[in-house]
């Protein structure tokens, strides 16, 4: 009864509520303060990409874990529940343990290869591994399209967020939040996006915290009084699955928790570390933090659902607008204040990773694909973040797709296309370029047509089945079956200094 006592019984209209104007007026304040600073210490394409390798491990865990993190866990997530129920949590139950999955498959080697050899990108480690131009460029192509993508996950999040706090049009909220991530990132590159993320870490999970705390305890009902109300009222929403299809449900676990290991926003900053050995401890940090910020997921959704069956909260006018009700309708303004300011965190973090990773592959990846060098590395690449955002932009305003399964084809798409090549080529001699290239391509194809036949009603999956747990699937048999039919060229396709990386 003490936090439903201190609750708002009416939402916020927008400029009348100076703390939450404020926070994030403040906010905004901050990270381009970093991001000035960022861009006076930007003099070259390396700092731009890879912020001289010099990031200790606190930094480097905090800023893969806010990257990871975004509209896609702070709105999206909230509203998918919501509108699906308990089978929403199959995205996020790894959580906990698939950065340090990561770490243990890919950090070290991917630590070690950028000591001997000059690669920037995981599509560089790509096309290093199997002495592929080919594997190389596709792989970058991949990453452009999944970025733009997952970019617009988060612009279109950003749009919903500043819609409830500042009164604006979704559309204006989109660029608002676009632009301002977009000043700060053009110029200071990675280096602005690992220190923002510091201060957007440890917003995002104060944030999570405090708001499961509010969700569990609506009007003194606790996490019982909820269930109690959403099994009178809508006894599917408990189900394990929800109203998803359960093959629905295992596809995301299957593609969630293994797709962490294409993800390029994160495998990326393992470039970084100025200490690889340092890289023991990553696991348990980033799965502290990841679990403490995924809270917030499941319990703003629940309180929602909870809220409107029993008559206390209006029904979200779109599922995305979840998070923005019950903060306006069920915190105090100053939690309401830090929340605000803790989502626009999450969604600039992994926006500033995104545009990052997706410049590379634009002014870095593709060229070199093609044998073409770039005049000016550093320059080129602040223009590819412009453009990339953009594209991002104009994606989120035009759409019309939910944030979340935006979130999901983006996700997918980089792990049908990344996670064999990469995940499995780094850990297997075996892997050659045929197979690498048949992997990146079926997962390329295949994303895109199916999710554009979707789209279009050109396809329909049967009951359960999603295009992101299809492609990954095949991906990965094509993988192994093209390996091991030309397993002879395995020796030819692996360099000696690669061998050591995979042997070590």
């Amino acid at each position: 009864m003490i936090l439903a006592g201190l609750g708002q019984t009416v939402p916020l209209p927008g400029f009348a509520e100076p703390w939450v104007l404020g926070a994030m007026l403040l906010y905004f304040a901050a990270v381009l303060a970093i991001g000035a600073w960022a861009t006076r210490m930007t003099r070259d394409a390396r700092d731009f990409y890879l912020a001289g390798k010099g990031i200790g491990l606190v930094a480097l865990s905090v800023s893969a874990v806010a990257a990871t993190l975004s509209g896609f866990t702070f709105i999206g997530g909230p509203g998918l529940l919501y509108q699906v129920g308990l089978g929403a949590l199959f995205i996020i139950l790894p959580a906990g343990i698939t950065n340090a999955v990561g770490a243990w498959v890919l950090a070290k080697r991917l630590r070690v290869l950028a000591e001997v050899r000059d690669v920037m990108t995981l599509p560089d480690a790509i096309g290093a591994r199997y002495r592929s131009p080919v594997a190389h460029g596709l792989a970058g192509v991949s990453v452009l399209l999944a970025v733009v993508g997952y970019m617009a996950t988060n612009v279109l999040a950003m749009g919903w967020v500043l819609e409830a706090v500042l009164g604006t049009s979704l559309t204006l909220g989109i660029w608002i939040g676009a632009g301002v991530t977009l000043v700060y990132a053009a110029g200071g590159g990675i280096r602005a996006g690992i220190y923002t993320d510091v201060l957007q870490g440890a917003v995002m999970a104060a944030a999570s915290v405090l708001v499961f705390l509010f969700a569990m305890d609506p009007l003194g009902r606790g996490l019982g009084g909820l269930s109690e109300a959403i099994l009178a009222g809508d006894p599917g929403f408990l189900r394990p699955w929800g109203h998803l299809d359960p093959l629905a449900a295992v596809s995301f676990l299957f593609v969630f928790s293994m797709g962490v290991l294409g993800q390029p926003h994160v495998l990326h900053k393992f470039y970084m570390l100025r200490d690889p050995g340092a890289f023991k401890w990553y696991p348990l940090l980033s799965a502290l933090a990841l679990s403490l910020t995924v809270l917030l997921f499941f319990g703003v959704g629940m309180a929602v659902k909870g809220g409107v069956l029993l008559g206390e909260l209006p029904a979200p006018t779109h599922p995305d607008r979840t998070t923005p009700l019950f903060l306006l309708e069920r915190t105090p303004v100053l939690l309401a204040a830090l929340v605000f300011a803790g989502v626009v965190a999450a969604i600039m973090s992994t926006l500033n990773s995104f545009m990052n990773v997706g410049a590379a592959a634009m002014a870095h990846d593709i060229p070199t694909a093609f044998g073409v060098k770039v005049a000016d590395p550093l320059r080129s690449g602040r223009l590819a973040t412009v453009a990339i955002t953009l594209l991002a932009a104009m994606a989120a305003q035009f759409s019309g797709t939910l944030v979340a399964f935006l979130g999901i084809f983006g996700w997918g798409l980089f792990a049908s296309t990344l996670v064999p090549a990469l995940a499995v080529g780094m850990n297997w001699s075996g892997a050659t370029r045929a197979g690498a290239v048949a992997s990146i391509s079926t997962g390329l194809v295949g994303t895109v047509g199916l999710e554009v036949g979707a789209r279009l009603g050109w396809v329909a999956l049967p009951a359960g089945v999603t295009v992101s747990g299809v492609t990954l699937v095949a991906s990965f048999l094509v993988f192994f079956v093209v390996s091991l039919v030309t397993r002879d060229q395995a020796p030819h396709d692996l360099d000696p200094d690669i061998r050591v990386i995979l042997e070590g």
